[in-house]
């Protein structure tokens, strides 16, 4: 449809409310005026100011694991983008629908090469499968649907959206409609049928479950098909969303440490894959096999990234004649509360006995918190977020869009796990949490030490570090004092010395209608 008297960056906003673009994750600037003045016209998109742009890209991420649906961004010129890449990156390994509108100048201004030109689609192409640079106020609209088009595409993918300034203020412009989500291609047959000859066999087998297989109907059949054929359910060690708890099939998490993984799987003799990569180290290491799954295991693909995961698995259902309805579920206990002083054991026990039911963990504690996975198997049903590029300082932020995504559904709390050396990245995120109001319980496990690269650098057959080194790896001298920092950014928080102490404050934060953080020192 085309509506008069329009410019180019109503035509934008109002194409994205069209495509069902309910959020957006933004820090504008003055490339971006014009769009702004549209967003403030047009209230159907919830806008959420981010303070620094990996904040906003990892809002986006956070919002549409949960959502299944596209956020955008609004990022400032190349810098705001290249701000932002370190979560893009993530997200990008996550598979997460995105749609990125970047401002530019105006398109006459370029040649004056101001301080802040810069190449932006360089700087956005490595983590956009889309990406384009508007021409027109006529086109803008056009260009923002196939956008939308794109970033809805399965596996789910980010879109870039370049605007220069001039096409943002111009007359002329026009909403776009937005065609309906095409459904993703069915697996072929024949992998199914191989799947189903493989889980006859008898041989030991592990499904190794990526994406939307590890959540709603899809994980519900696999586990059906789990039961009835012996098979082990994975999940890669970088999750995008995991549902788990009382009542969901389980499913284990390849661990992250190579040894500890190859002794997971080393049982296993066939691995079916269902939108995941075969299983291998992050990290190469002298003398040491990146592979983590036995010589010889067969690998095979049931269904690709991109492929109709829960067609495939229904159709592996049916070709193994696996009925409906079987239990699915491990029978096992919460843990008690424990007492005494911190230990990680403690910390863990303490979440497994308090998560409420329907939470939303975020989980970026990959040293201390290597415990809460099977401490909390058993507790009510909640979803768990996982770091899925390996690039630091994503959990605050994805905290920030899970719980905006969530809002609407009845307020589900989110615990926010993460390290005081990786919150460090996004700690404006606090400041963003406050201002929403957002139901988020952030706990900082606060160990003074990048612990993650002390154990990396023993792998390396170098010796110990020297002083050099272990002044690189440890972020004392100051101690981060995460209550100043929070309370700073309007978030109450507090210091706790027990595990009593943590239970109870953990308690409070899930009671609160409000954010709250809890150093626990280590």
């Amino acid at each position: 449809m085309i509506i008069c008297a329009m410019n180019g960056a109503e035509s934008l906003i109002r194409t994205l409310i069209a495509g069902r673009v309910e959020v957006c994750f933004t820090n504008p600037g003055t490339s971006e005026i014009h769009l702004v003045a549209a967003l403030d016209r047009l209230p159907e998109i919830r806008c959420v100011l981010g303070l620094f742009e990996g904040v906003v890209t990892a809002s986006a991420d956070g919002y549409a694991r949960m959502a299944e649906k596209p956020a955008c961004t609004l990022l400032h010129l190349g810098p705001g983008v290249g701000n932002g890449l370190a979560n893009l990156h993530n997200a990008s390994r996550a598979h997460t629908p995105m749609v990125n509108i970047i401002g530019q100048h105006a398109t006459y201004h370029l040649r004056h090469d101001t301080p802040l030109i810069s190449d932006i689609e360089g700087i956005a192409r490595p983590y956009s499968k889309w990406l384009r640079t508007s021409r027109s106020a006529a086109e803008l609209g056009h260009d923002a649907a196939e956008a939308i088009t794109a970033a809805r595409t399965a596996p789910g993918e980010i879109a870039t959206l370049i605007v220069p300034a001039d096409v943002a203020w111009s007359e002329g412009g026009i909403v776009a409609l937005v065609p309906g989500r095409t459904a993703p291609p069915a697996p072929d047959m024949h992998a199914v049928e191989r799947a189903a000859r493989m889980l006859k066999s008898g041989l030991r087998t592990a499904i190794l479950l990526s994406g939307n297989a590890l959540y709603g109907k899809a994980l519900q059949t696999a586990g059906q098909i789990a039961v009835a054929t012996g098979a082990k359910l994975f999940a890669p060690y970088p999750i995008s969303r995991l549902e788990r708890g009382a009542g969901i099939a389980p499913v284990e998490r390849v661990q992250y440490i190579l040894e500890v993984a190859v002794e997971q799987l080393k049982e296993y003799r066939q691995m079916i894959l269902v939108g995941a990569q075969p299983p291998v180290a992050y990290f190469a290491a002298p003398g040491k096999n990146a592979v983590l799954t036995p010589e010889g295991c067969d690998m095979h693909t049931l269904a690709t990234p991109g492929e109709d995961y829960l067609a495939g698995i229904e159709a592996l259902a049916d070709a193994l004649s696996v009925r409906a309805g079987r239990d699915v579920a491990e029978k096992s206990e919460r843990p008690s509360l424990p007492h005494g002083a911190i230990t990680l054991q403690g910390l863990a026990a303490c979440v497994g006995a308090l998560l409420p039911e329907n939470a939303i963990v975020v989980d970026e504690s990959m040293t201390s918190g290597r415990g809460m996975m099977a401490a909390t198997r058993s507790a009510p049903p909640h979803d768990w977020l996982g770091n899925t590029g390996g690039s630091i300082g994503i959990a605050l932020p994805l905290a920030v869009g899970a719980a905006i995504a969530c809002a609407r559904s009845g307020h589900r709390k989110v615990l926010c796990l993460t390290a005081d050396g990786s919150a460090m990245y996004t700690n404006q995120a606090l400041w963003t949490m406050a201002r929403e109001g957002l139901e988020i319980t952030t706990v900082v496990f606060a160990n003074r030490d990048y612990a993650v690269l002390k154990r990396e650098f023993s792998y390396l057959g170098v010796g110990e570090p020297g002083p050099r080194a272990l002044d690189l790896f440890e972020i004392g001298r100051p101690d981060l004092d995460w209550v100043h920092l929070a309370k700073g950014m309007g978030v109450p928080a507090t210091r706790v010395s027990s595990l009593e102490d943590f239970a109870r404050e953990l308690w409070k934060g899930f009671e609160s209608e409000g954010p709250r953080l809890i150093e626990v020192p280590l």
